[in-house]
């Protein structure tokens, strides 16, 4: 039972921006499984039936925050609509959406407003959704927080979630180490040491089961390929009911919307090539596979050099940032510094954590013009210093330029751009593409095909 209705155990993960939609999630729950499409961005169509783009007429931030949310309801409605066409009353349709962006809560609450009888549950990570068991039971919607430990979980129910117990329908257990897009590593582990996601599985149910939710499925994410190798965690007593999320084997599908250009991308992944790192602006490590995109910034972090207003007896190399401006680095330090300047890296940036970064005049008139662009997408934005929070709407922090406008860059590649020069999330199973039989000489299966192999252990 999920969602209020028996369905095979299979859920399509939720990806945003524009790699789950209405197509995709409507096809499997027309299979009896459980569609997921994202709220994050999602798009909305004109008369005739074609995506009406993004484009942002007002002037301030605020403003343009303001269209963004008007449009993020829009499209998540026009989502639900699709998905439900699609689905033939099939399955379940759940909606994705990333607690971090801003105004999340009023993006779920205009759609389901508008939305009624069309989304079954609401899935939601990237954060702590402390209210999103009031937001779901307040419109009779089942909610799935996505979690990637049982301490996560536990201050969740403790603070919020005991409250609104008949409408939790399940809990994601998200492998933080596996996952694609945003992960949910904690101060407190190592990124390069993963762990086995039994053992915290096992610590989640003995909680969950703790509090009288036995009943309540663990769903797994984050890694998944094959059920053939989780047999072990299927009518197991320790981990009790489970279902499966599968978040990158969708994405190349004849129902999904990622472009042809980005299938094949994925269709020659190698084993390691997909990196996880924390260049997002929200803070949080994410993982993608590594492009031009990604080895830009990567180069950029490996440059960086750390300095100081003042001259010290360590920091006394000086070092002229602009015509306006010398601050001080490490002697041992300049030739990194000249080297970086001597490739044309003579744009010379201040981080937030006193350290200075190289780049190209181009990459940074790009930057610039990004930042003055900016939508609020986020409640708090590293790049552009975007703070839906306070009154000043501002983190009163320098803008980080280790990071990048992640809307943008999600957007343009959701909707057919470079696939080099963008961002591309992607779970670290992705490599298997290039080796399952599947998908042997670029074959690109219906949500059906996929489903079915699936179901048979393949």
């Amino acid at each position: 039972m999920i969602s209020g209705k028996e369905v095979y155990p299979l859920i399509e993960g939720g990806k945003g921006i524009n790699s789950s939609d209405g197509r995709s999630s409507g096809a499997w729950a027309h299979e009896n499984c459980v569609g997921t499409f994202s709220g994050v961005s999602p798009d909305f169509y004109d008369e005739k039936g074609n995506v009406i783009r993004e484009i942002f007429s007002q002037k301030t931030r605020e403003e343009r925050h303001a269209e963004m949310i008007e449009r993020a309801i829009k499209g998540g409605v026009a989502q639900a609509q699709v998905a439900h066409e699609v689905s033939g009353g099939n399955g379940r349709i759940h909606m994705n959406m990333l607690w971090e962006m801003a105004d999340s809560q009023k993006v779920i609450e205009g759609v389901l407003e508008k939305a009624k009888g069309l989304i079954n549950g609401i899935t939601c990570g990237a954060g702590m959704p402390f209210q999103l068991g009031e937001l779901a039971s307040k419109f009779g919607v089942y909610y799935y927080p996505i979690v990637s430990s049982a301490r996560a979980f536990n201050i969740l129910w403790k603070r919020a979630y005991n409250r609104f117990t008949e409408f939790l329908g399940g809990v994601v257990y998200e492998d933080p180490w596996l996952a694609g897009g945003h992960n949910g590593l904690s101060n407190a582990e190592n990124p390069e040491q993963p762990e086995t996601p039994y053992n915290r599985l096992v610590e989640l149910r003995r909680l969950m089961n703790s509090y009288g939710l036995d009943s309540i499925p663990i769903i797994l994410a984050g890694g998944i390929w094959s059920l053939n190798e989780w047999k072990d965690y299927i009518d197991n007593p320790d981990i009790g009911k489970i279902a499966f999320q599968f978040g990158t084997r969708p994405m190349i599908t004849k129902e999904s919307p990622v472009s042809e250009a980005w299938q094949k991308v994925m269709m020659q992944v190698k084993k390691g090539e997909v990196i996880l790192q924390r260049f997002s602006p929200t803070g949080f490590f994410s993982s993608a596979i590594k492009n031009t995109f990604l080895e830009k910034l990567i180069n950029r972090k490996n440059g960086e050099i750390p300095f100081k207003k003042e001259a010290d007896t360590e920091f006394s190399e000086p070092l002229k940032v602009n015509s306006h401006k010398t601050v001080f680095i490490k002697p041992e330090d300049k030739e990194k510094a000249m080297n970086q300047i001597n490739a044309g890296l003579t744009e010379i940036k201040e981080t937030p954590d006193e350290t200075v970064v190289f780049m190209t005049p181009e990459d940074w008139e790009t930057m610039k013009e990004d930042r003055k662009n900016c939508v609020g997408c986020l409640s708090q934005c590293q790049f552009s210093t975007w703070n839906s929070y306070s009154e000043s709407k501002t983190t009163g922090k320098l803008p980080d330029p280790r990071t990048y406008c992640i809307h943008k860059t999600l957007s343009e590649v959701g909707h057919g751009g470079s696939v080099k020069d963008h961002l591309l999330f992607a779970g670290h199973q992705v490599y298997r593409f290039a080796t399952d039989p599947l998908y042997r000489n670029g074959f690109v299966p219906s949500v059906k095909e996929l489903i079915e192999k699936i179901k048979n252990g393949e």
